[in-house]
């Protein structure tokens, strides 16, 4: 993952909503209705929002039927944490030369 690729997942970020739907998905793989009702948005609302975060690879989706299901990326989350490990305990790149 790039610095670019990271700048875009904080745009989709941004999203007060968006936080909240991962914040519910933490808990587990839940079917499109049930993240309407509780968040109360229109079914057009849901499906974008859902699709940013699938196309940011933040969720994945699962098809059963016409129900659609989605769960965190557990491995691009992992991605995102490495990153952050890295910038905040790695020294050997230092532009500074402390």
């Amino acid at each position: 993952m790039n610095y670019k690729e990271l700048s875009d997942v904080f745009k989709i970020l941004s999203n007060d909503k968006r936080l909240e739907i991962l914040d519910l998905l933490s808990c587990g793989e839940l079917c499109a209705c049930e993240i309407q009702k509780k968040f109360n948005v229109t079914q057009p609302t849901l499906s974008y929002d859902m699709k940013l975060l699938k196309e940011a690879s933040l969720i994945i989706e699962r098809i059963d039927g016409r129900t659609h299901y989605y769960n965190l990326n557990q491995e691009y989350f992992e991605k995102i944490r490495n990153i952050f490990n890295k910038l905040s305990t790695e020294k050997a790149n230092c532009c500074c030369h402390r």
